[in-house]
């Protein structure tokens, strides 16, 4: 990457404001009544370092319910990684800078709206798969630009899924069902979080540029290339809108914070972004009428964290953030600081510091009451009380637990045969 890059921001007119919603969890809209009947409501939980996605009960105890193989197609996929060098360096490159170590094998997940299926995107292997939840087996598959899949939404009514072709700068749509290509649309370097609008049509990507680099300090920033917030029509894929917080970090004197936008989430009147960037130990607010970042919230350090940033996993500090359903309370994983805490949103106070290994996610409990997140330095999810800010109980998982996501399975549903 040259040491320079140009920034290419899109001139918008003032008065654009673009309705933006919490990222879509349970994908129930496009069932009718009679198949919802025979869903059952769970949590599917990513591990990502061994290729495995349990899936847990979305209240109460959250107890497991079964497994998913999320690779049983390992074989061939190595067969043609290690028959194409280009393939097999970017593969081992994955493996020694973004995993630690591991073979990334699972980012993200969504069910279908029949709970037959879950669609996987599965970064080691520079795709995204459906697999079939009754036999295991692969329903169909679709490559990605590039050489690494990362975070991906669903659309609200579950038909459409967005996905990061990460060393690409594309986002892919996918039909969910058949793994048609819809549209794409090219975004800032590295494009990770993506959500779609309430109403389903503007999709919102968040690139975070390179994280594996060592030139962490705030003085080599600019060497993590071109980071912005891409929104497009989804519909054409067209871009509407591009919005670089540089320039609305500096504006509050904030010279020295990454632009780097992570884990978002969006308030239930679609006014506010509540947004984590590269190294803080916090999270800001942006008012999305204004254009304009509203408020600041820094978290508590843990002492025992090491202040070197090149310690940080992929440029984390706190990583995970999400909202119950009334907007009253958020929840943020702080990673490198090994803490979940819940902070009022009108205050900004944070609740006690409940204590988690690496918490690399937040989301939401099917009933609205929890925050689940996912403890990816012990291997469990982990429930805390949005009310009391106390944790609820902890549940073990395989390796490296990562992303969590509401979805459905059939009513009698217990594990993939292949599992």
């Amino acid at each position: 990457m040259p040491a320079f890059r140009t920034r290419h921001l899109c001139s918008v007119a003032a008065a654009l404001v673009l309705t933006v919603a919490a990222p879509a969890t349970a994908v129930s809209a496009a069932t009718d009544s009679s198949s919802a009947a025979s869903l059952r409501e769970v949590m599917f939980v990513g591990n990502n370092w061994d290729g495995t996605a349990d899936v847990i009960r979305s209240t109460g105890d959250f107890a497991k319910v079964g497994r998913i193989n999320v690779i049983p197609d390992k074989d061939q996929r190595m067969a043609a990684i290690n028959a194409d060098p280009i393939k097999w360096i970017y593969f081992m490159a994955i493996r020694s800078g973004v995993g630690e170590g591991h073979d990334q094998f699972v980012d993200d997940m969504y069910s279908t709206p029949d709970g037959r299926s879950v669609v996987v995107s599965r970064p080691s292997f520079a795709d995204v798969v459906s697999i079939d939840l009754a036999t295991g087996s692969i329903n169909w598959r679709f490559p990605v630009s590039g050489y690494r899949s990362d975070h991906m939404a669903v659309s609200p009514d579950g038909t459409r899924v967005a996905v990061s072709a990460s060393t690409a700068n594309t986002v892919h749509v996918l039909d969910i069902n058949t793994g048609k290509q819809l549209g794409s649309f090219a975004t800032g370097d590295k494009p990770h979080e993506n959500i779609f609008t309430k109403d389903g049509k503007y999709i919102w990507n968040m690139a975070i540029g390179d994280v594996n680099t060592s030139l962490d300090a705030p003085g080599w920033d600019w060497t993590k290339g071109d980071r912005h917030i891409t929104v497009v029509d989804a519909t054409t894929y067209k871009q509407v809108k591009v919005i670089d917080m540089r320039d609305r970090l500096d504006a509050i004197g904030l010279k020295d914070f990454s632009d780097a936008v992570r884990p978002a989430v969006f308030s239930p009147d679609e006014s506010k972004l509540y947004f984590q960037v590269s190294f803080f130990n916090g999270f800001l607010e942006y008012d999305v009428a204004t254009d304009k970042i509203t408020r600041v919230k820094t978290l508590p350090k843990n002492p025992a964290t090491s202040e070197d940033r090149t310690t940080w996993v992929n440029d984390s500090r706190h990583h995970g953030i999400s909202m119950n359903p009334d907007g009253t309370k958020l929840c943020v994983a702080g990673t490198m600081d090994d803490y979940a805490t819940v902070v009022d949103r009108a205050t900004l106070d944070e609740g006690p510091l409940v204590s988690a290994s690496k918490p690399y996610w937040a989301t939401v409990s099917g009933d609205g009451k929890d925050c689940i997140i996912s403890e990816s330095g012990a291997d469990q999810v982990t429930a805390i009380d949005f009310a009391t800010g106390r944790k609820v109980t902890s549940v073990s998982v395989g390796d490296h637990p990562q992303r969590v996501r509401l979805g459905h399975v059939e009513a009698n549903w217990s594990g993939t045969s292949g599992s």
